[in-house]
């Protein structure tokens, strides 16, 4: 009856699953994220059945029900193995899951059933009368969930876990997906130009409860080596690579510690070591052509590079890049870093076609574009040879008013180009009214009124000077 079907859906809102956590498809890929849970679940046997909620999920956001039930049932059986004293506390999530997929399958009785289920649990583990609560496992698996979905959802997931640490503040578990969230939070930070709470006390924490987490520990690592400790941070994680040298997870990290270090042939080693263990790791192949790209700059600042060497670094750089974007087409850094790659195998049509459909894309974030717009104006100075381009696609960047790595190096590049027009003698009216445009843009209004009066003086007629000028001195 359509009653039961609309209070139906207002009890399965109360609960606490992957279907009311807001976690959308479109930020991610869901097949490259499958595949990244599916290996987790290899790896990583303890903490498998929150793992096959989340997969569960994915199944249904894939339109396969019937999958998403059987991964449930695993989830179930894996409580019942491993945590047999605290079913109900350990399945709230999992049957939650249950009810909304009997729920969209248009199987009401069993989706009431499972509803039921979480109620009379969690009456039965709450101290509140009405029954109302969430618990800290609960906080931290959403947290967890959030943090897979991409840094749209980092925040959050960072609330997540603050909440699970009020109950349990030294669950070793809850401190490592916290740490884990500060450090992703921070790295993404760094990218949009902006400073964040430092994660590396959460990673010492996470650290001394779990010394067995060599994830974590590779976490710590890496923040270390940030803050120039490289010694103290090489100490980590030679200690975790006697602990797990078989663990992909720590593996990459591991490898990218080697490889900002300098030891390129070293990560590469370890990179190939956890390919093998995980083949389609988007993430393993994007670092080993971010090794094969470092190979070949190496190689470009001798005096006589071997032309072919330099080629089949190139070459294999290229392949592994494309492995990547083909797998992940959300991951707009790798499809840069291929498009780049062909420039630098001289290969220009592709590179224009793969930097053509980045700037056509309408769904990245201002950083992301502010580092294409970066990348597109190095590739028509370097490679096109087009200086008046590249300037376009400089203050392209710049026009986002918004801080960020990539909108310094925007700032940097086109300053240096025009020192470099004006060395050569290049004292025409564009080249005060770029000057005065860039001041403009980076606020500073005297500059800019300055470089546009000597445009005019040099382009008496330009009307596009002339209203710049009227408006910069109106705004003071």
């Amino acid at each position: 009856s359509t009653i039961s079907k609309d209070s139906l859906k207002t009890s399965l809102l109360q609960l606490q699953c992957h279907f009311t956590w807001t976690l959308l498809k479109q930020d991610v890929d869901l097949d490259s994220l499958e595949e990244t849970i599916v290996d987790h679940i290899k790896f990583f046997i303890e903490s498998n059945f929150t793992y096959y909620n989340l997969l569960s999920y994915i199944h249904h956001l894939k339109n396969s029900n019937e999958k998403a039930l059987r991964n449930l049932q695993k989830a179930e059986e894996i409580v019942k193995k491993c945590h047999p004293d605290e079913i109900d506390r350990r399945s709230l999530v999992t049957w939650g899951n249950y009810a909304w997929i009997y729920y969209h399958m248009e199987r009401y009785e069993e989706a009431q059933t499972y509803v039921s289920k979480v109620e009379n649990s969690c009456k039965k583990l709450s101290s509140t009368p009405d029954g109302k609560m969430q618990l800290p496992e609960v906080y931290a698996e959403q947290g967890w969930a959030l943090l897979s979905f991409g840094e749209k959802y980092f925040e959050r997931a960072k609330n997540c876990f603050e909440n699970a640490l009020k109950d349990e503040p030294n669950n070793p578990d809850f401190n490592a997906g916290y740490a884990t969230t500060l450090y992703r939070l921070e790295d993404f930070a760094f990218r949009c130009g902006e400073d964040t709470s430092p994660s590396i006390e959460a990673l010492k924490q996470a650290v001394e409860l779990n010394p067995e987490d060599t994830c974590v520990t590779a976490l710590l690592a890496l923040k270390l080596q940030d803050l120039k400790r490289v010694y103290e941070g090489e100490r980590y994680i030679e200690e975790a690579m006697q602990k797990t040298p078989d663990l992909p997870y720590f593996l990459r990290y591991a490898a990218k510690f080697y490889r900002r270090k300098g030891e390129l042939c070293k990560a590469l080693t370890i990179l190939e070591k956890a390919l093998a263990l995980t083949p389609n790791s988007g993430f393993l192949h994007h670092q080993i052509g971010i090794c094969y790209r470092g190979k070949v700059f190496k190689w470009k600042k001798t005096r006589d590079p071997p032309q072919d060497e330099v080629e089949r670094l190139i070459d294999l750089a290229i392949s592994h890049f494309k492995f990547v974007a083909d797998q992940k087409p959300k991951f707009a850094a790798a499809h840069t870093d291929l498009a780049n790659m062909y420039a630098l195998g001289e290969r220009y049509e592709e590179a224009e076609k793969k930097f053509q459909e980045l700037l056509q894309r309408n769904n990245l974030a201002c950083y992301q574009k502010q580092e294409l717009y970066f990348n597109y104006g190095n590739f028509q100075r370097f490679h096109m040879k087009s200086e008046l381009k590249a300037i376009e696609y400089y203050i392209e960047g710049l026009k986002i008013k918004k801080e960020s790595f990539g909108r310094n190096k925007c700032s940097e590049a086109v300053q240096s180009l025009l020192r470099q027009k004006f060395e050569r003698g290049s004292r025409d009216a564009t080249y005060f009214g770029t000057l005065g445009l860039i001041h403009k843009l980076d606020g500073q209004k005297q500059k800019a009124i300055e470089c546009y009066k000597k445009a005019i003086a040099l382009d008496h007629n330009n009307e596009e000077y002339q209203n710049a000028l009227c408006e910069l001195q109106l705004s003071i």
